[in-house]
């Protein structure tokens, strides 16, 4: 099997279903971070991943880790935590801030490098990424951002500089989603953190095939304006508590 190259004259990528099983779901690199290329992809199901001075690489991978909004897991401690939240939470009023803190990782280093910085920060430009922010008082202090694709949203990264900062923020933000009639959120791959808060690993082909029916689909008028989102009210339709 060898690695597809994108060429920088042509927006075609080869199908998921050609990707590596080791590494699991590499499809491709080069290519360039253009936002048609960027919503091209994500449109696919791929998504762009690589450490910073290096090549381009895309990937599809097999399973892929999905959250279902309405099965956020909330802890006992954090239903806790919730009931006393210091935090505000926003969306889109902070974007490159949020896309710099995920990035700000220190000695553990980080794949968000200049190059796909200015991509998102365009992509946030034109209305495709958005950010959710968490405040303590006028401090950013945790927060996510990721790329709207129909009723259905892509989570690249999210940060936290206080305690549940960040689960508090995509607590907040699942409830507003599936208000707006946002049905699905791609985790990409599954690790511990998101699967302690109820995101699980679905077959490829399955999330193709959702992809399929979400991208059609639009949200309420006015989702994606700057505001302050709803205070989280912990509903039977998000309290899964263990």
């Amino acid at each position: 099997m060898r690695l597809y190259r994108l060429s920088h004259d042509s927006l075609r990528f080869p199908a998921p279903a050609s990707a590596f099983h080791e590494p699991n779901g590499l499809l491709a690199f080069g290519g360039d971070l253009s936002p048609e290329r960027l919503l091209m992809a994500y449109q696919s199901g791929i998504f762009p991943w690589y450490s910073p001075g290096d090549a381009i690489l895309w990937w599809s991978p097999d399973p892929r880790a999905v959250l279902y909004p309405q099965e956020f897991h909330i802890s006992r401690s954090l239903k806790r935590f919730s009931r006393h939240c210091p935090y505000r939470i926003s969306l889109n009023q902070a974007f490159p801030e949020v896309l710099a803190m995920c990035a700000d990782r220190g000695t553990q280093g980080t794949w968000i490098g200049p190059d796909v910085a200015q991509a998102y920060n365009r992509l946030h430009t034109l209305g495709y990424a958005h950010s959710v922010e968490a405040w303590d008082g006028d401090e950013l202090v945790g927060g996510m951002y990721g790329v709207a694709q129909g009723a259905l949203f892509c989570g690249e990264s999210m940060f936290s500089r206080r305690d549940n900062a960040s689960k508090i923020a995509l607590l907040t933000f699942c409830r507003f989603f599936r208000q707006q009639g946002g049905k699905l959120i791609d985790c990409q791959v599954l690790n511990s953190h998101t699967a302690s808060l109820g995101a699980r690993d679905i077959p490829r082909r399955d999330f193709l095939a959702l992809l399929s029916q979400l991208l059609p689909l639009t949200l309420a008028p006015d989702c994606w304006q700057p505001q302050t989102l709803s205070a989280v009210t912990l509903n039977s339709d998000l309290n899964h508590c263990e």
